[in-house]
């Protein structure tokens, strides 16, 4: 019998986050908004990170603003350094600081390996991998300058990198998307090991299966969600929400010993399956 569908509402403590400053890439539709809602039912101010549809980053902000703290929608691409930079400059004068940052930010431009140009491969790179980079960058200069705030967090701040399970599953059709995200991984280890010492956390969330308008076409019809079920021990496909309360949980106090770890939220996808039936 499948699973309930969809994760649950209103659980989290509304003040779990109070007093920090968050932001989030990439956070006008799917797993970036659900993130950035989240962010703020727990209490932080959210930047809403975008770059196209304005119109829908407003309503971001509309309804993050609802739950009494600030928000404010940021366009920047963050696979532009100049853009990152002065989007990181504005939070800070305009928020005070940064406390969290969710790297999430991405996309696909798939295609057969022999077919893929170099085009297609370099923009997934860019943004996947070289924005997650700039974007750490500059929020780690600001958690170096103001240190610790014990009262806001037991520490100087939290990177919480957008991986995904392709980050450790090859996916044929879409080399330079499975390329970016096992840069995520490296990238994000090393990260956790050179900036613990400063009291800054660096982690990853590696999505499985999650219901956004990306991957529509692969859970929509019967047929679609049937396959893809398959792939996932669980019997469910995730809403963002799952993603979006992983996020609250890494960026908190409760998870102050974790360093340098990818959270699979994927209902049992990286435990292959296939293998249950024999392999």
């Amino acid at each position: 019998m499948s699973s309930p569908e969809g994760a649950p509402r209103d659980v989290l403590p509304v003040h779990l986050l109070q007093g920090q400053k968050a932001l989030v890439t990439g956070a006008n539709s799917g797993i970036g908004r659900a993130t950035a809602v989240a962010l703020g039912r727990a209490g932080a101010d959210v930047v809403v990170n975008y770059v196209v549809g304005p119109e829908e980053a407003e309503k971001v902000v509309e309804e993050i603003t609802a739950f009494g703290v600030r928000a404010a929608a940021y366009q920047a691409d963050v696979s532009d350094e100049e853009q990152v930079v002065a989007m990181m400059d504005r939070m800070v004068r305009e928020f005070g600081t940064i406390d969290i940052l969710v790297a999430n930010a991405g996309m696909q431009r798939d295609a057969a390996f022999t077919e893929m140009t170099l085009a297609q491969w370099q923009k997934v790179l860019d943004v996947n991998l070289t924005g997650q980079f700039l974007c750490a960058r500059e929020a780690t200069k600001e958690f170096l300058r103001r240190g610790v705030v014990p009262e806001v967090s037991r520490a100087a701040g939290k990177i919480i990198c957008m991986s995904s399970v392709h980050q450790m599953i090859p996916w044929t059709g879409h080399v330079n998307y499975a390329a970016s995200k096992g840069g995520v991984q490296m990238m994000m280890e090393t990260l956790a090991q050179e900036l613990a010492p400063k009291k800054i956390r660096v982690n990853a969330i590696g999505p499985g299966a999650i219901k956004t308008p990306i991957n529509r076409d692969a859970w929509e019809t019967a047929t679609a969600r049937e396959d893809l079920l398959r792939l996932i021990p669980y019997d469910r496909i995730g809403d963002p929400e799952d993603i979006a309360y992983t996020a609250v949980a890494l960026a908190s106090d409760l998870m102050d010993y974790v360093v340098g770890t990818t959270i699979y939220v994927d209902g049992g996808m990286t435990l292959f399956p296939g293998f249950a039936t024999g392999g």
